[in-house]
């Protein structure tokens, strides 16, 4: 039997859903796809690309470049392209290649040195994060330089020239408020293209007390100087690089003659250096008009990295606007993945958000329903009937009923579990940390091994092995250092070993805290089980040699078997690192350097994602981190209006400075630049807009974990909760989500009346 290439490329498309098929037929040109939860877009992307490939032959010296959004989904889609050419189109899998932007970014800038700037050989890759050394040494310099502006910013508001809350002040500036400022002002400025020079002009347009815009371009000029000379980049600078070498014209006709075209997923997640690097690579030097062969998929109300990330949905929604006005716009809205009455709360919600103005005159989602699969669809199972009322609302008593409840309907559904059909997944997601500890600790507490939990939560801590105790052992050689004392207090109470409170009084007084004389103030209950950790630490340092010391502070600090396991590694890492050269300074010095560079892998005993969803076990995992992700049964509790949406926090040793804080106001200013604002707005209107930023992104957070269940959707705001969850046992009366009653009386079969629940 011959091989018939057109059947077999009209077999592909076929089997697509209706919007995958507009990806499928593209030809070329821009091509915006605005795609709901569960529509299948990686599938989609996989075929329309196979697709791409046959048709036009494509090779290795003439591509379709791919770029999504991690590792992992880069893994997934290129192995769907593989088995499309190799399985339905007989074709060797070659003419396309999978990235993640950033690997893109240093692939390019790698190939071009001399152009980039970059020699990876010399230098180290860092992750920007408010600790980092770079940070905190680019605020003291800052505030060597400008001792009468940060005498500005101590004075704060009400301040009576009271040495000890000096001090305190001093303390919070140096390693809260300015390290903040420092990482938020940097990230957003360097992924939209504005260099330093930029902040300064902008700061010409502002007029507040504290020159905030001044400030953040200040810390960000001696930020990129102490990244130049120490040989370090970020990954922001990786976009930078590669968009200096594609600015050569030689260099970017070689780029863009080998680049077909370009397929871009998780679009709504681009910053707009990212957009332009896609842009620059995707354009066809051949073409008369120069046109763009860019293919941009996403999904705009899935946009939930924009308060952390210079991530800005605005950006795809208007490259979808662009597109539409041309009829160059797919919309991708069939979805298989839940049962009808979930996809109604979820299109519910939706509208009930955009018509609250809860997050002022913008709309937080753009206006698309998520609709079932038609008839003869490909997907098995596809919209499954719902287990129990498919959508069950409850209002527990308190957070420990909410989790006694979640318990005993996890038992219930998880018992009668077929492992072959691979029903019988079911997560619990949360919105904090913190909340994810005290679930998974109940749930061991109240049911022992009656339920199998796979602890999402606790393996985020894994990554942090080795900077916890570097910063412990940096405090226990320098014990009176107010910058050690703090980083190790942190990591005390992230680990639930002394209680939260305000530390920056500890730290700006170090001897007065560790060692407190007759004369000296008494010391509360909570500052003085502080203290007595924090000497039993210091004890051992004078007992212990200090290679045995790691493996006593992953003791101390209470870390479970993967932890210790990974404690272990890194102490042999470093034994051999320090061989010939045995000291504490040593020792520091590899332990830094393994925390700067990021090349440590944590021991990994539990596996790997695909447990997240595996049959039988109850995930307790971040709503964050749920993203893509999908189970049978969804749990999501603790919805209340303090939570989702919650309000910009001001944290409490901060106040000083205001009601506002400089981060996010810097922020606000910053994008309402890039989107042509002008006047920026001053101070208080930043903050209100601020404000709606975070409701919007909370509002779409809750829609993108309701959209993860596919059977049973199991939403609770207990009665009485704690507004601060680092303190669970201190509950009070608590508001519901405003969502939560707007959808019990649009579902009023949902609401579960807790007299039918045996408790």
């Amino acid at each position: 039997m011959t091989f018939d290439k057109e059947e077999a490329l009209q077999l592909i498309r076929n089997s697509l859903r209706e919007g995958q098929r507009q990806m499928a037929d593209w030809r070329g040109g821009p091509l915006a796809v605005s795609a709901v939860p569960g529509a299948g877009k990686s599938t989609g992307m996989a075929g329309a690309a196979a697709l791409a490939i046959a048709r036009n032959q494509l090779h290795n010296r003439r591509q379709l470049v791919v770029v999504t959004f991690t590792r992992s989904a880069a893994a997934n889609i290129k192995a769907k392209i593989r088995k499309y050419l190799r399985e339905q189109l007989s074709l060797a899998q070659v003419g396309f290649v999978v990235h993640t932007l950033h690997g893109l970014a240093l692939n390019i800038a790698n190939r071009h040195p001399e152009l980039s700037g970059l020699n990876l050989d010399n230098v180290t890759i860092v992750t920007l994060d408010r600790s980092h050394r770079l940070i905190r040494t680019a605020v003291e310099r800052w505030i060597a330089a400008n001792p009468r502006r940060y005498q500005v910013l101590v004075e704060g508001q009400q301040f009576d020239g009271e040495e000890t809350e000096r001090l305190r002040r001093q303390s919070v500036l140096r390693t809260e408020v300015l390290p903040s400022l420092a990482k938020t002002v940097i990230h957003e400025a360097k992924s939209s293209g504005y260099l330093p020079a930029k902040l300064w002009e902008l700061s010409n347009e502002t007029r507040d007390e504290y020159e905030i815009l001044a400030l953040a371009a200040g810390l960000y000029e001696n930020y990129q100087d102490l990244l130049r000379s120490r040989d370090f980049i970020d990954y922001d600078e990786m976009i930078l690089a590669a968009l200096r070498v594609l600015e050569n014209e030689n260099a970017r006709r070689l780029w863009q003659n080998q680049v077909f075209a370009v397929f871009e997923d998780e679009a709504q997640d681009s910053s707009p250096l990212q957009t332009r690097l896609l842009e620059i690579l995707a354009t066809d030097p051949q073409a008369e008009k120069s046109q763009i062969n860019l293919v941009r998929v996403g999904d705009p109300n899935q946009a939930i990295n924009s308060t952390f990330t210079p991530a800005d949905p605005k950006y795809f929604r208007d490259f979808c606007e662009a597109c539409k006005a041309e009829n160059l716009l797919a919309t991708m809205d069939r979805a298989g993945r839940s049962s009808q009455i979930i996809i109604d709360a979820a299109n519910f919600v939706l509208d009930w958000v955009n018509n609250s103005q809860l997050a002022g005159t913008a709309q937080p989602f753009r206006p698309q329903k998520i609709l079932p699969v038609t008839a003869g669809d490909p997907q098995p199972d596809a919209n499954p009937a719902p287990v129990g009322r498919g959508l069950e609302i409850y209002t527990p008593d308190d957070i420990h009923h909410t989790v006694k409840l979640i318990g005993d309907r996890a038992i219930e559904l998880l018992a009668p579990i077929n492992k072959e059909s691979g029903v019988g997944s079911a997560a619990v997601l949360v919105r904090t940390n913190d909340q994810g500890r005290f679930v998974a600790q109940q749930l061991r507490q109240e049911y022992g091994n009656q339920i199998d939990i796979f602890d999402v939560i606790q393996q985020t801590l894994y990554t942090k092995v080795p900077a916890e105790i570097l910063f412990l052992l940096q405090f226990l050689d320098r014990p009176h250092s107010p910058d050690h004392l703090k980083a190790a207090l942190e990591v005390l109470v992230e680990r639930q070993l002394i209680p939260p409170q305000d530390l920056n009084p500890l730290a700006s007084l170090p001897e007065q805290f560790l060692y407190p004389g007759p004369l000296d103030p008494p010391q509360t209950e909570v500052v003085l089980k502080a203290r007595s950790f924090c000497t039993k630490l210091l004890r051992a340092r004078i007992e212990l040699p200090h290679y045995q010391l790691i493996t006593f502070l992953a003791l101390a600090l209470n870390y479970d078997q993967t932890e210790l396991a990974t404690a272990d590694k890194l102490a042999e890492r470093i034994f051999r690192q320090t061989a010939g050269n045995s000291s504490m300074t040593a020792t520091l010095d590899a332990l830094s350097e393994i925390v700067t560079s990021e090349r440590f892998e944590p021991v990994d005993t539990e596996g790997n994602e695909s447990q997240f969803t595996q049959p039988g076990k109850l995930t307790i995992i971040t709503m964050h981190k749920a993203k893509g992700l999908d189970w049978d049964y969804v749990f999501i509790p603790f919805l209340h209006a303090s939570m989702i949406p919650g309000s910009l926090r001001i944290p409490a040793p901060s106040q000083f400075l205001g009601d506002f804080t400089l981060a996010e106001v810097a922020r606000a200013q910053i994008r309402a630049s890039l989107h042509g604002e002008f006047p920026l707005p001053e101070v208080a209107a930043a903050w209100e807009q601020a404000g709606y930023l975070k409701t919007a992104e909370e509002f779409r957070l809750l829609y993108v974990a309701m959209t993860r269940a596919k059977r049973l959707l199991w939403m609770s705001a207990a009665s009485s909760a704690p507004f601060t969850w680092s303190k669970p046992e201190n509950c009070t009366e608590q508001l519901p989500c405003p969502v939560l009653p707007a959808l019990k009386g649009r579902f009023p079969r949902s609401v579960v009346s807790l007299s039918m629940v045996q408790t």
